[in-house]
Protein backbone atom coordinates (compact mmCIF):
# COMPACT_ATOMS: atom_id res chain seq x y z
CA UNK A 1 0.00 0.00 0.00
CA UNK A 2 1.62 3.36 -0.90
CA UNK A 3 1.93 6.31 1.71
CA UNK A 4 -0.95 8.16 0.61
CA UNK A 5 -3.33 5.61 0.78
CA UNK A 6 -2.45 4.23 4.42
CA UNK A 7 -2.98 7.78 5.40
CA UNK A 8 -6.46 8.34 3.91
CA UNK A 9 -7.40 4.90 4.96
CA UNK A 10 -7.22 6.32 8.75
CA UNK A 11 -9.41 9.27 8.20
CA UNK A 12 -12.75 10.28 8.77
CA UNK A 13 -14.74 12.29 6.56
CA UNK A 14 -15.06 15.72 7.62
CA UNK A 15 -17.98 16.67 9.46
CA UNK A 16 -20.81 18.69 7.60
CA UNK A 17 -20.38 22.97 8.24
CA UNK A 18 -21.94 23.99 11.42
CA UNK A 19 -24.32 26.56 11.88
CA UNK A 20 -23.47 27.24 15.27
CA UNK A 21 -26.40 26.51 17.27
CA UNK A 22 -27.43 23.07 18.93
CA UNK A 23 -30.27 21.01 17.82
CA UNK A 24 -33.21 22.14 19.49
CA UNK A 25 -34.72 19.31 22.01
CA UNK A 26 -37.68 17.30 21.52
CA UNK A 27 -40.90 19.41 23.18
CA UNK A 28 -41.50 17.33 25.73
CA UNK A 29 -37.76 17.29 26.99
CA UNK A 30 -37.40 21.30 26.46
CA UNK A 31 -40.42 22.09 28.69
CA UNK A 32 -38.80 19.93 31.31
CA UNK A 33 -35.10 21.69 31.08
CA UNK A 34 -36.97 24.83 31.71
CA UNK A 35 -39.05 23.67 34.45
CA UNK A 36 -36.28 22.01 36.31
CA UNK A 37 -34.01 25.31 35.47
CA UNK A 38 -36.60 27.92 36.93
CA UNK A 39 -37.61 25.73 39.94
CA UNK A 40 -35.08 26.53 42.77
CA UNK A 41 -35.92 30.17 41.61
CA UNK A 42 -39.60 29.99 41.93
CA UNK A 43 -39.18 27.73 45.77
CA UNK A 44 -37.04 30.86 46.19
CA UNK A 45 -39.48 33.73 44.76
CA UNK A 46 -42.82 32.77 44.19
CA UNK A 47 -45.25 34.16 42.27
CA UNK A 48 -43.54 38.21 42.37
CA UNK A 49 -40.70 36.14 39.71
CA UNK A 50 -41.30 37.76 36.22
CA UNK A 51 -41.40 36.48 33.47
CA UNK A 52 -38.09 37.72 32.07
CA UNK A 53 -36.26 36.72 35.76
CA UNK A 54 -37.63 32.48 34.60
CA UNK A 55 -36.59 32.94 31.09
CA UNK A 56 -32.73 34.01 32.64
CA UNK A 57 -32.77 31.46 35.05
CA UNK A 58 -33.39 28.86 32.34
CA UNK A 59 -31.06 30.25 29.79
CA UNK A 60 -33.54 31.02 26.99
CA UNK A 61 -35.61 34.02 25.77
CA UNK A 62 -38.87 35.54 27.30
CA UNK A 63 -40.44 34.75 24.21
CA UNK A 64 -39.71 31.16 24.12
CA UNK A 65 -41.53 30.87 27.67
CA UNK A 66 -44.25 31.78 26.02
CA UNK A 67 -43.84 29.60 22.93
CA UNK A 68 -43.37 26.45 24.75
CA UNK A 69 -45.96 27.03 27.78
CA UNK A 70 -48.87 29.65 26.29
CA UNK A 71 -48.28 31.98 29.30
CA UNK A 72 -46.34 32.07 33.10
CA UNK A 73 -49.67 30.63 34.59
CA UNK A 74 -48.70 27.91 32.45
CA UNK A 75 -45.11 27.60 33.36
CA UNK A 76 -46.16 28.07 37.10
CA UNK A 77 -48.56 24.66 36.89
CA UNK A 78 -45.86 22.86 35.56
CA UNK A 79 -43.56 23.59 38.07
CA UNK A 80 -45.92 22.54 40.44
CA UNK A 81 -47.15 19.20 38.63
CA UNK A 82 -42.85 18.32 38.75
CA UNK A 83 -42.39 19.31 42.49
CA UNK A 84 -44.58 16.74 43.36
CA UNK A 85 -43.49 13.89 40.82
CA UNK A 86 -41.91 11.37 43.07
CA UNK A 87 -39.71 10.13 40.87
CA UNK A 88 -36.85 12.36 42.04
CA UNK A 89 -37.09 11.59 45.23
CA UNK A 90 -37.12 7.97 44.51
CA UNK A 91 -33.79 8.28 42.74
CA UNK A 92 -32.11 10.06 45.64
CA UNK A 93 -33.09 7.44 48.31
CA UNK A 94 -31.81 4.67 45.68
CA UNK A 95 -28.54 6.49 45.46
CA UNK A 96 -27.63 6.53 49.40
CA UNK A 97 -24.82 4.35 50.19
CA UNK A 98 -25.82 1.18 51.16
CA UNK A 99 -22.64 0.47 52.85
CA UNK A 100 -23.43 2.74 56.00
CA UNK A 101 -24.80 2.25 59.42
CA UNK A 102 -28.56 1.70 58.90
CA UNK A 103 -29.08 4.80 60.94
CA UNK A 104 -26.99 7.39 59.01
CA UNK A 105 -29.21 5.69 55.70
CA UNK A 106 -32.54 6.46 57.33
CA UNK A 107 -31.10 9.83 58.35
CA UNK A 108 -30.38 10.49 55.09
CA UNK A 109 -33.09 9.37 53.38
CA UNK A 110 -34.76 11.22 56.28
CA UNK A 111 -33.10 14.63 55.05
CA UNK A 112 -34.48 13.93 51.73
CA UNK A 113 -38.05 13.68 52.93
CA UNK A 114 -37.48 17.06 55.25
CA UNK A 115 -36.43 18.83 52.17
CA UNK A 116 -39.24 17.57 50.09
CA UNK A 117 -41.34 18.73 52.18
CA UNK A 118 -40.34 22.27 52.72
CA UNK A 119 -39.74 23.11 48.80
CA UNK A 120 -43.03 21.96 48.12
CA UNK A 121 -44.54 23.73 50.37
CA UNK A 122 -42.83 26.90 49.79
CA UNK A 123 -43.50 26.60 46.26
CA UNK A 124 -47.12 25.90 46.99
CA UNK A 125 -47.52 29.25 49.17
CA UNK A 126 -45.42 31.34 47.01
CA UNK A 127 -47.22 30.70 43.69
CA UNK A 128 -50.98 31.13 45.32
CA UNK A 129 -53.56 28.78 45.97
CA UNK A 130 -54.71 29.21 42.20
CA UNK A 131 -52.04 26.47 41.37
CA UNK A 132 -52.87 24.21 43.91
CA UNK A 133 -53.67 20.95 42.30
CA UNK A 134 -56.54 18.40 43.81
CA UNK A 135 -54.44 16.56 47.05
CA UNK A 136 -53.11 14.01 46.25
CA UNK A 137 -52.76 10.74 48.76
CA UNK A 138 -48.83 10.16 50.01
CA UNK A 139 -47.81 7.08 47.46
CA UNK A 140 -45.62 4.15 48.51
CA UNK A 141 -41.97 4.68 48.59
CA UNK A 142 -40.24 1.68 47.06
CA UNK A 143 -36.74 3.06 47.89
CA UNK A 144 -37.16 3.66 51.05
CA UNK A 145 -38.91 0.30 52.03
CA UNK A 146 -36.15 -1.11 50.10
CA UNK A 147 -33.61 0.60 52.47
CA UNK A 148 -36.15 -0.90 55.39
CA UNK A 149 -35.90 -4.47 53.76
CA UNK A 150 -32.20 -4.29 54.36
CA UNK A 151 -32.04 -3.81 57.56
CA UNK A 152 -35.79 -6.13 58.52
CA UNK A 153 -34.25 -7.57 61.76
CA UNK A 154 -33.54 -4.18 62.88
CA UNK A 155 -37.08 -2.84 63.31
CA UNK A 156 -40.91 -4.74 64.26
CA UNK A 157 -43.05 -3.31 61.30
CA UNK A 158 -43.30 -4.26 58.22
CA UNK A 159 -41.17 -2.31 55.79
CA UNK A 160 -43.33 -0.75 53.59
CA UNK A 161 -45.67 0.25 56.79
CA UNK A 162 -42.11 1.26 58.84
CA UNK A 163 -41.52 3.24 55.18
CA UNK A 164 -45.21 4.55 55.66
CA UNK A 165 -44.54 5.44 59.50
CA UNK A 166 -41.41 7.29 59.02
CA UNK A 167 -42.82 9.83 56.41
CA UNK A 168 -45.77 10.72 58.32
CA UNK A 169 -43.72 11.35 61.24
CA UNK A 170 -41.37 13.21 59.57
CA UNK A 171 -44.34 15.09 57.43
CA UNK A 172 -45.36 15.95 61.53
CA UNK A 173 -42.14 17.37 63.01
CA UNK A 174 -41.05 19.21 59.62
CA UNK A 175 -44.22 21.00 57.62
CA UNK A 176 -44.40 24.48 58.71
CA UNK A 177 -47.69 24.61 59.00
CA UNK A 178 -47.68 21.26 61.71
CA UNK A 179 -44.86 22.57 64.03
CA UNK A 180 -43.57 26.43 64.80
CA UNK A 181 -39.61 24.79 64.70
CA UNK A 182 -38.67 21.78 62.86
CA UNK A 183 -36.92 18.82 64.37
CA UNK A 184 -33.39 17.43 62.90
CA UNK A 185 -33.39 14.34 60.76
CA UNK A 186 -30.76 12.58 63.98
CA UNK A 187 -33.57 13.02 66.57
CA UNK A 188 -36.75 11.78 64.26
CA UNK A 189 -34.74 9.04 62.76
CA UNK A 190 -34.20 8.35 67.10
CA UNK A 191 -37.71 8.28 67.50
CA UNK A 192 -38.86 6.01 64.77
CA UNK A 193 -36.50 3.69 66.23
CA UNK A 194 -36.63 3.91 70.15
CA UNK A 195 -39.70 6.32 70.60
CA UNK A 196 -40.00 7.72 73.53
CA UNK A 197 -40.69 5.96 76.44
CA UNK A 198 -38.60 4.23 78.82
CA UNK A 199 -37.70 0.59 77.76
CA UNK A 200 -37.95 -1.32 81.37
CA UNK A 201 -37.17 -5.01 81.75
CA UNK A 202 -39.82 -6.98 83.14
CA UNK A 203 -39.14 -9.06 85.91
CA UNK A 204 -42.32 -11.55 86.27
CA UNK A 205 -44.84 -12.58 83.60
Amino acid sequence: MCAHSSRYAGEVAPPPPSSGRAAPLPPAERRAAIVRSVLPLLIERGQAVTSQELADAAGVSEGTIFNVFGSKDDLLAAALDSALEQEPFERAVEAIDHNQPFVDQLTAATELIQHRIVDVWRLISGIGSSHQRHERPLPPSPALTAVLMRHHDRITADPAEAARLLRALTLSLTHPLLTAQAVGADRIVEVFLNGVGRHERTTGP
